[in-house]
């Protein structure tokens, strides 16, 4: 017995005498034995870019020495190259961990590394991990909580089941439900998405479900099934988007690192899709060559004004025509489809897809762009309903068409000046679902709510709009209207914790059925992405962020330093920088990436300055926007300190 348990072992004795004395309470426990450090090569905390990081080595009965650490990512970059003192085998350095994300391996040498006489005398393939989660830090809570705040609202409405049954094997599924509905609609889900996919780590679930249910000619359902609600899964007649939605469903997959073998998988169901929405009868007008639909509002699934109750199906009865949001969704997603045919596919169908993207666009502007905006519908035959003017109808697709690389700079401008323009007393925001909204009685909704003006997509005022909005402006330099609309969501939903798909005009919140939840992930997710995007400024410009524009839009919000980093929790990928503001110039310290397009902005006031706007990293492009000129600079490396002065 050594010295350490005999101590034990006698306040043990002494406890349990003075226990039954009376003066303890309860039986006394020997002490904890401190636990023995780890052997080999390790690190302590959690590694994020930019912050020390303590590495150490612990070799039993090893060597007095001097080592050097050295630590590099995944595509070999040295992150660390530094001595270590080693006294009997331990020895500590200080790693800022930065470079490719995913596991950093670590290596101490004795000797010269790598040379002549060098020798490996601890080595770990993953002395740390570097997946830093989304993160800003800017001294302001609204920013600093932002997306800790979304994440929460979105995980509300996440829904996770079991598909098929123990004869034919059951599949996890993990997807995001509809606010109203306690269904994975294959539109909720793509659209939140885009905001999960900076924390959520299964992106393809969902998306491999709905793979399961493509019939035949292409096409999808709406829903999974699930039962009690839905015991088979189901394609709403009147809906013309699902096909373009699974192919951007597995685009942002694609996109957030679930890899080219996932794309690969569903490359044939993506040409099917595509095939049978820009081919079918039932979908595609051939006469304008766009897509066509019965008449619903916008992207929703009942036609408008027929009867007394929703119509969902299609008789003679139907009212055809086209709806700018099947065909701007249709464009995107084309182009998305080309990108992945570039990597994994045929680089001819790439040019087709392309070629076909940009045929919709030019017939669609043709047909339906009025000059502000997209017309809501452009009718076969004409269509008159007593107490709103349709062609002066702004629809909420509009606000989607601001992201989907499919308008002019003009046009994108005169869709923020429409909804800026819509801006009225008796309603909280320009966030419209459609406006002006039909005439109380019209819709046939038989009193379900949409039936009067102001409810749900019938004048209902939407984040998922404003979050569209607020991305576009970001995107068209216009930085005050994205901010405005961030902190009106930030104060008036997100910090409160509750967040609607709808409110009525004068705010109350939109309860639409009795499955509505208060955990709206569609409009989170558009909010999220907004931030992300645009003012946080980070846009994923290829795949897994390799490459990226990085675009801080702090200074248009009063903020001069700022830390923040972007990643997808699916894959390797992130952005992490730290930016500096000044009064004559800026700078930008950039990780995670192999290049980037970084854009600073440039006060207007330069008094004081040189006057001349210069940068040591290369050729700066000056760009001028609405608020402001902007320098641009193009860097192709991944561990860059950029620095612009004016």
């Amino acid at each position: 017995m050594n010295w350490m348990q005999r101590i034990g072992a006698f306040v043990l004795v002494v406890g349990v005498l003075w226990s039954q004395s009376g003066v303890f309470a309860q039986e006394a426990l020997p002490p904890e034995l401190p636990a023995e450090p780890p052997t080999g090569l390790y690190s302590e905390g959690e590694a994020r870019p930019f912050t020390p990081l303590t590495v150490r080595v612990n070799l039993p009965q090893g060597p007095t020495i001097t080592a050097t650490l050295v630590v590099v990512d995944g595509r070999g970059l040295i992150v660390s190259y530094q001595p270590m003192t080693m006294v009997a085998g331990q020895a500590s350095a200080t790693v800022i961990p930065r470079g490719m994300g995913g596991a950093h391996r670590g290596t101490v040498w004795m000797g010269m590394p790598w040379g002549p006489g060098g020798v490996v005398i601890a080595v770990n393939d993953a002395v740390y991990t570097l997946r830093p989660p989304p993160e800003v830090t800017t001294g302001v809570e609204r920013f600093d909580r932002f997306v800790p705040a979304a994440q929460s609202i979105m995980q509300g409405a996440v829904l996770d089941q079991t598909l098929g049954d123990e004869v034919t094997g059951q599949v996890a599924v993990h997807g995001y439900r509809s606010p109203d509905s306690p269904l994975i609609w294959l539109r909720d889900h793509v659209y939140q998405m885009r905001g999960a996919r900076y924390f959520d780590r299964d992106m393809t679930s969902a998306i491999n479900a709905f793979a399961t249910y493509q019939a035949a000619d292409g096409s999808f359902p709406d829903y999974l099934p699930r039962l009690p609600w839905a015991p088979v899964p189901y394609r709403t007649p009147v809906e013309a988007d699902v096909e373009f939605l699974f192919i951007q469903g597995v685009y942002t997959a694609w996109q957030a690192g679930a890899g080219d073998e996932f794309a690969l998988r569903h490359l044939t169901a993506m040409r099917r899709a595509a095939t049978y929405s820009l081919q079918d009868p039932l979908r595609w007008d051939a006469q304008k060559g766009l897509i066509r639909r019965p008449f619903t509002i916008d992207m929703w699934d009942f036609e408008v004004a027929q009867g007394n109750a929703p119509r969902h199906d299609i008789d003679a009865n139907t009212r055809w025509g086209v709806f700018h949001g099947d065909n701007t969704g249709m464009a995107q997603a084309l182009r998305m489809l080309a990108t992945m045919e570039e990597r994994i596919g045929d680089p001819a169908m790439a040019e087709v897809w392309r070629s076909v993207a940009t045929g919709l666009i030019d017939r669609l502007n043709t047909q339906s762009w009025n000059g502000s905006f997209y017309r809501h519908f452009v009718f076969e035959q004409p269509v008159r309903i007593a107490g709103v003017d349709l062609d002066q109808q702004l629809s909420l697709s509009n606000a989607y068409a601001l992201n989907r690389g499919v308008l002019s700079d003009a046009q994108a401008n005169a869709v923020l000046d429409s909804y800026i323009a819509r801006r009225r007393a008796d309603a909280f925001a320009e966030w419209y679902s459609i406006d002006p909204p039909f005439p109380p009685g019209s819709i046939g909704m038989g009193g379900r709510a949409g039936e009067r003006p102001g409810e749900y997509v019938n004048g209902g005022i939407m984040p998922l709009v404003g979050g569209e909005l607020a991305r576009g402006a970001f995107r068209m330099q216009r930085p005050s209207y994205g901010f405005a609309t961030l902190e009106y969501y930030w104060l008036g939903m997100l910090s409160q914790g509750r967040s609607f798909l709808w409110y009525a005009p004068w705010g109350a919140e939109g309860v639409g059925t009795m499955d509505t939840i208060s955990t709206d992930g569609w409009g989170a997710a558009a909010m999220l992405d907004a931030f992300v995007e645009g003012a946080v400024g980070v846009v994923d410009q290829s795949d897994n962020l390799r490459r990226a524009l990085v675009a801080p839009q702090w200074y248009y919000a009063g903020v001069r330093d700022a830390y923040a980093s972007v990643g997808y929790a699916a894959g390797n990928g992130y952005v992490a920088y730290r930016w500096h503001h000044t009064a004559c110039w800026a700078s930008i310290e950039l990780t995670g990436a192999e290049a980037y397009q970084v854009a600073l902005p440039i006060p207007n006031d330069t008094t004081g300055c040189s006057g001349v706007v210069t940068s040591p990293n290369g050729e700066v492009r000056i760009v001028t926007g609405p608020e402001g000129r902007v320098a641009v600079i193009d860097v192709l490396q991944p561990e860059p300190t950029v620095v612009v002065s004016w």
